[in-house]
């Protein structure tokens, strides 16, 4: 690695992140069935219809997990909790061995001197709540409210810090509107509820945390720079519209109240009733704001419907799953979401890594290119803070190679290998390189 931590101010925190279906093995511990393993048992969604059953089988290595964790020289882990682990049905009776699970977890963590990081919702909604319509259905704002006063009852009070939601985009538009996440769907109307009802189910929670006496609470915004394939009118209205239902949109609901006039020309008519009037508990005051980056998409205009726009291929080198690598947009996103967003709030870059195609020969794992793309961009991280972005931390994702939604257990973004037949675990040439960085 091309850093130690001395090339960061004091106290600037580094850590990893996974979340709960991709790691820990839904087949454990008395959880209830989600929409992904619905989405999952449906021909042609995932690749060989691969689910979280066993995944990494986090649940029952959880310790030798978090000992990597310490190891690594690493100050944090960024986890995510399951609504069907804690409440099967989604609502009513409680799971306790899912309680349990996370009150050992968070014990875990602080017995190595490790904070830690919780996020309520990563993508595994309750099939019974899925069955009432989730994310379109608006009285999922008070259900996720309920969970969340259940879960962090319980483990709230050793939490570094939480957030709500993961990336609402993919909850939203991925999942809505293009079909590729649970629950498969295409059709905007149901696109336009879920975005809006996915921020006010935000805000029900941290009205709800803020009520359990919790602190330290922000928002995990993925984000992906819009680059206009050229300089015509028509590309660059076409990106910035690509950035306002992926990026602005929920920046711009949590911090302004309000949302964007491009996006909204196409989702006003299928909004729900009086969702004009849901902005105050939207906007619900954070303590920080998270920004997971990957990537840039180069947009073009099309003449189909709205949003009258595609994806096209891009120059730049590209991660396993096809990523181009732009470090340059995790500096663009950090100085644009502090000098139109959030000002002096504390930023985080919450998630960031990427796929490739590790191969684990005679007990080693060598993934140069990772390493050069954690360089890429903790060098735009440093940039940024240097030109005045308060940015507190930055976490790899991920921990381990895990599930990865539709595309299985094909691509890896681990810094841990797993070898997904006997669930062996190699720390891979990243993981000692940030070792030696960090300690």
């Amino acid at each position: 690695m091309q850093f130690t931590r001395q090339d960061f101010p004091q106290g600037f925190l580094f850590g990893t992140a996974t979340s709960a279906y991709q790691i820990e093995g839904h087949a454990f511990g008395g959880a209830g069935q989600t929409h992904w393993d619905t989405f999952a048992a449906t021909p042609g969604n995932v690749v060989r219809a691969e689910n979280g059953a066993v995944a990494c089988d986090h649940y029952n290595r959880m310790d030798a997990d978090l000992d990597l964790i310490a190891a690594a020289g690493l100050d944090c882990y960024r986890f995510s909790t399951s609504w069907a682990r804690v409440l099967p049905e989604g609502r009513g009776p409680v799971n306790q061995a899912g309680l349990d699970f996370y009150d050992r977890l968070a014990d875990g963590l602080l017995e190595r001197g490790l904070k830690p990081c919780a996020t309520l919702y990563h993508w595994e909604l309750p099939s019974p709540l899925a069955d009432l319509g989730g994310w379109t259905n608006p009285d999922i704002a008070n259900w996720f409210a309920d969970f969340t006063e259940t879960i962090m009852s319980r483990i709230g009070d050793r939490m570094y810090s939480t957030a709500p939601i993961n990336e609402p985009w993919c909850v939203g538009w991925l999942s809505h509107f293009m079909g590729l996440h649970a629950p498969g769907l295409r059709n905007i109307r149901a696109t336009a509820r879920a975005m809006h009802h996915v921020l006010l189910a935000h805000g029900r929670a941290i009205e709800t945390m803020r009520g359990l006496g919790m602190t330290n609470l922000g928002g995990v915004f993925n984000m992906e720079w819009a680059n206009p394939v050229d300089d015509t009118p028509e590309a660059r209205a076409a990106a910035d519209l690509y950035d306002g239902y992926y990026n602005r949109f929920f920046l711009s609901g949590v911090f302004h109240k309000t949302y964007p006039d491009n996006v909204m020309e196409g989702f006003a008519p299928h909004m729900p009733k009086g969702w004009e009037n849901d902005f105050d508990i939207i906007g619900t005051p954070l303590d920080w704001c998270g920004v997971n980056y990957y990537t840039r998409k180069n947009i073009a205009p099309n003449s189909g419907p709205w949003p009258s726009l595609d994806e096209v291929d891009g120059p730049l080198p590209k991660t396993q799953v096809g990523w181009e690598i732009y470090p340059e947009g995790l500096y663009n996103f950090l100085t644009r979401t502090a000098r139109e967003y959030t000002g002096d709030l504390p930023l985080h870059v919450t998630e960031n890594g990427m796929a490739n195609a590790d191969v684990l020969v005679d007990g080693r794992v060598d993934d140069a290119a990772r390493i050069a793309y954690l360089d890429s961009h903790l060098a735009q991280v440093r940039k940024a803070i240097a030109d005045g972005a308060p940015v507190k931390s930055y976490f790899i994702w991920s921990l381990l190679d895990n599930y990865e939604w539709s595309l299985g257990y094909d691509k890896r973004f681990g810094l841990v290998h797993v070898d997904f037949d006997t669930l062996a675990r190699t720390p891979k040439t990243s993981y000692h390189a940030l070792q030696n960085a960090l300690t």
